[in-house]
């Protein structure tokens, strides 16, 4: 264990070892003067190579025993990874072989298209400034800082205020009242004082936590009527639709132990059992056909999955190859494989096993599936979703609450996320023996599968799980939760954003105190510090300890080793290593000069690749010296606090802001740049899409497209009227400089076969409406009659690109109708262009991130209250029905704040 190992140390790195002055002088000498670039900057061009790299290998001198320690991931592949490359570097790419590509599927086929949206529609917004946008925002992010610590005083300042007040108030109160009644004598007053030690609550605050305000000694004298609906609906046998439960009205929202009084449903949804290929069906090893057991040949079939669906990412990747043979071999081994004469095969090598029969009895399977009519898919999905019906609600203290997802997860081949050492393993099949069910005591507990039985059941009203399994990769539990809009998650969001708001309060003191303590002449102290800067300024994680043997090993904060930060004077680290899912991060950062000089110190000899940067912090331990600010204060509610507080410092800024009283799509890109801010500097990031660089060229020839058609409407107006020329001037009949001649020839051609697919599928939809109508079809010549429309339309387009004339078009065309469709048409650019700047400021940047996990969603609610933004446009159904509880609760209230 971690403890144990932290006792046995060679003597010059206990716990309580001070840092010398001497070795503080030493270090200051190499420090940059220079402190104008503010601190904790993420830089993405990676790390500086430098010939005075401190992080040269140590060879002499004593080096302490670490605990055993997984080496440092490799990233690049036989390939050439450009992952080290700066995103501006990287080669670009047409979707078609790219590293960076978000899906397992085949690559995307490029099309031809017009030239690019950078050459012509899309307004250019490049400029000579390479300076990375998080450099940029660096002042922003210590202003925020300033204007952090201002508040929190007068926050507290305020509550100080009201406290005074309030003692005045109590006490003018008893001098009012009859001597019999008035305050006890001096011995009683001070008994009495100690008495309610303990036992006060604080007094209500808008800024304090929702358990706080709620929770006031007045709540047992009375009971609203709204609450009291509330506990006779929960008393009663009846079942309370879920979406009429407005738990943020109640009184309270329960003292973290008791959930639920009552539990009712119906169990959990197991996957289909394996259908086994027929017989004739064999897959060759070595070139001889083998006889698998069912059990192998399930296993089989989950890679043949892969050769169908044409994930080469996985079919090429190594470890995901060497995990799966060495599982497949496992189960050939345990069930059995034979061959035709019946002996028993031994396999050695994945590249001597052939699928390809397999792969022709599932292939076209595969497809006849893919290729069923709409009919006959809405037919499936139908009779799926009515058999899956009973199981997708619970009875929830007298509720009707939805689960989560109620579907035991089928068997496969484990992806995981990055660079999962376990990528590749089966994922072996769940039965009813390994779920426990979690219902109540009067409960009737549901039916297992036939020829089953349940695990075990329990009654533990403490959980929120209905359902709990353990899986085999990870160890870990599996749960059948409520659904994201349920009370509980709902009440749990709001405590998570309420502690955040709790935390405006004390936030300037904690970062009073551990920037103090950078400088601490204990090690541990500025161990703590140090760990506290990089959670609160660079937004890492704290980490927790794994298990290097079942686990990945990803890490955190707390959890750095040696060889996850690379130091480059005079004030860079670089720090490279897996994080949360396994998704690297490889990010170089300028620090405060304190900082680097702290990691120097944490790096000296006699440690090395293997031991821990922070050697005297655990997690624990960090969090433990956090609640001494505020109770319940975790590390990671410092990702919450500065996304909500960042965000909430943007959105003000659009009060004096005069975009904010333009179109809806301005409104919404003031919203999404304010949340691209918030999302840089919190440090979520992505990689830029495969097919980020065709959908901004289809934005810009959608715009081009528009222009073309104004174009031809201006022509049309001098065909009606030749006189507009000189009423609307020369300069509004030309034409655009990015319709080129040759583009307008590669546009009409794609009009016409627009409108060839056009023809095609309206044929086809009659035909299969006429099929279920049980009448007659219509033939093929009927298509082709139709099709003739196409050369017509070719003809037209031919004659006006010779003539330069368009006639005019429509019923009953006037100059007045072809500009307003002009006009109207202008707006729609706008609009686009507006998206498609939006969309290429994201492409490196994950806003939804922030905006589901981290930002308070009342802010949202409140920017489209008081800009008159519908909240669809900000907020998908999902999230209005997950964050339903904040819609709700600032309604009519536009002066909310954070």
């Amino acid at each position: 264990m971690r403890f144990e190992r932290r006792l046995i140390r060679p003597r010059n790195l206990v716990s309580n070892e001070k840092i010398s002055p001497a070795e503080d002088a030493r270090l200051d000498k190499s420090l940059p003067n220079d402190k104008a670039m503010a601190p904790g900057i993420s830089i993405r061009n990676g790390p500086v190579e430098d010939a005075m790299d401190v992080d040269e290998p140590v060879t002499n001198g004593h080096k302490r025993k670490s605990r055993p320690s997984i080496s440092k991931p490799t990233y690049k592949d036989d390939s050439g990874s450009e992952d080290d490359q700066p995103l501006a570097k990287r080669t670009k790419t047409n979707g078609n072989n790219n590293a960076a590509s978000d899906s397992d599927d085949a690559p995307l086929k490029s099309k031809k298209m017009p030239p690019s949206y950078k050459e012509t529609a899309l307004p250019d917004t490049s400029s000579d400034d390479d300076t990375p946008l998080n450099v940029k925002l660096s002042k922003k992010k210590s202003a925020i800082e300033k204007a952090a610590a201002k508040e929190a005083q007068q926050i507290r300042a305020k509550d100080a205020k009201t406290k005074a007040k309030k003692v005045v108030k109590d006490e003018s109160d008893d001098d009012d009242k009859p001597i019999a009644k008035s305050r006890p004598s001096n011995g009683a007053a001070s008994h009495a004082k100690r008495k309610s030690n303990g036992v006060k609550k604080e007094e209500s605050d808008s800024d304090a936590p929702i358990k706080k305000t709620k929770a006031a000694p007045k709540k047992a004298k009375a009971t609203t009527a709204s609450n009291k609906k509330v506990k006779a609906k929960t008393e009663t046998p009846d079942v309370e639709d879920e979406e009429k439960f407005a738990w943020w009205n109640a009184e309270s929202m329960g003292d973290g132990s008791i959930k639920w009084h009552t539990l009712e449903h119906n169990g959990v949804i197991f996957p289909p059992e394996y259908e086994p290929m027929p017989k004739h069906v064999k897959m060759r090893y070595d070139g001889e056909p083998i006889d698998l057991s069912i059990e192998a040949e399930e296993v089989a079939s989950f890679w043949v999955h892969l050769i169908i669906t044409n994930s080469v990412d996985n079919l090429n990747k190594p470890q995901f190859r060497e995990n799966f043979f060495n599982d497949f071999k496992d189960y050939v081994k345990k069930y059995g494989a034979t061959t035709k004469d019946g002996k028993k095969v031994t396999f050695t090598s994945l590249e001597k096993c052939d699928f390809q029969p397999m792969v022709d009895y599932l292939g076209p399977l595969h497809e006849a599936r893919k290729n069923k009519s709409k009919e006959e898919k809405a037919a499936i999905k139908k009779a799926k979703d009515e058999a899956e019906a009973p199981y997708l609600h619970c009875i929830w203290d007298g509720r009707k609450e939805l689960l989560g997802n109620p579907r035991v997860e089928p068997p496969g081949l484990f992806r995981g996320r990055g660079e999962h050492p376990k990528t590749g393993k089966v994922k072996t099949r769940v039965y009813p023996e390994q779920v426990t069910i979690n219902i109540g005591k009067d409960a009737k507990v549901p039916t297992p599968p036939a020829g089953h039985k349940w695990g075990k059941v329990v009654h533990e009203q403490g959980a929120t799980w209905v359902a709990m399994w353990k899986e085999n990769i990870n160890g870990a539990h599996k749960y059948v939760m409520l659904a994201a809009n349920s009370a509980i998650k709902g009440m749990s969001d709001m405590k998570k954003f309420e502690k955040a708001r709790e935390l405006k309060k004390h936030i300037d003191k904690i970062r009073k105190d551990y920037t103090k303590d950078l400088k601490s002449e204990l090690s541990a102290d500025r161990q703590r510090a140090t760990a506290m800067y990089f959670i609160d300024k660079l937004a890492l994680r704290a980490g927790n300890e794994k298990d290097a043997e079942n686990e990945a090993e990803t890490v955190g904060c707390c959890s750095l080793k040696f060889e996850h930060i690379t130091l480059t004077p005079p004030n860079k680290v670089t720090f490279d290593f897996l994080g949360k899912d396994s998704i690297r991060y490889h990010e170089t950062s300028e620090v405060d000069p304190q900082i680097f000089k702290n990691l120097k110190i944490f790096k000296k000899p006699p440690k090395g690749e293997g031991d821990d940067i922070f050697d005297r912090l655990s997690t624990t331990q960090l969090n433990k010296h956090l609640t001494s600010y505020m109770p319940g204060l975790t590390a990671k509610v410092f990702r919450t606090y500065n996304a909500s507080y960042t965000m909430s410092q943007e959105l003000k800024k659009l009060d004096k802001d005069p975009r904010a009283r333009g179109t809806i799509a301005e409104k919404v890109k003031l919203y999404n740049d304010a949340n691209r801010e918030v999302a840089i500097l919190c440090n979520h990031k992505r990689s830029v899409g495969a097919a980020h660089e065709s959908q901004m060229a289809k934005l810009g020839d959608k715009i081009k497209g528009i222009k073309y058609q104004n174009w031809r409407m201006k022509k049309m107006i001098l065909d009606l009227d030749k006189t507009q020329r000189k009423k609307l001037g020369a300069a509004f009949f030309e034409r655009d400089e990015d319709l080129t001649d040759e583009w307008i020839k590669e546009h009409q051609e794609w009009l016409v076969e627009q409108e060839r697919v056009k023809i095609t599928k309206k044929f086809e939809k009659e035909n299969e409406k006429r099929k279920a109508d049980k009448e007659k079809p219509h033939p093929e010549k009927e298509l082709k009659e139709r099709l003739r429309a196409l050369k017509d339309l070719e003809a037209k387009f031919k004659k006006e690109n010779k003539d330069n004339k368009v006639e005019a078009e429509g019923r009953s065309p006037t100059v007045e109708k072809f500009i307003a469709s002009i006009e109207k048409n202008e707006d729609r650019i706008k609009t686009i262009e507006l998206q498609a700047a939006d969309r290429d400021g994201n492409k490196e940047v994950a806003l939804g991130t922030s905006k589901i996990n981290y930002i308070d969603p009342r802010l949202s609610v409140v920017f489209c209250k008081k800009f008159d933004v519908p909240i669809e446009k900000i907020f998908s159904k999902t999230l209005r029905d997950k964050f339903n509880w904040a819609i709700q609760t600032v309604e009519d209230n536009e002066d909310w704040e954070f």
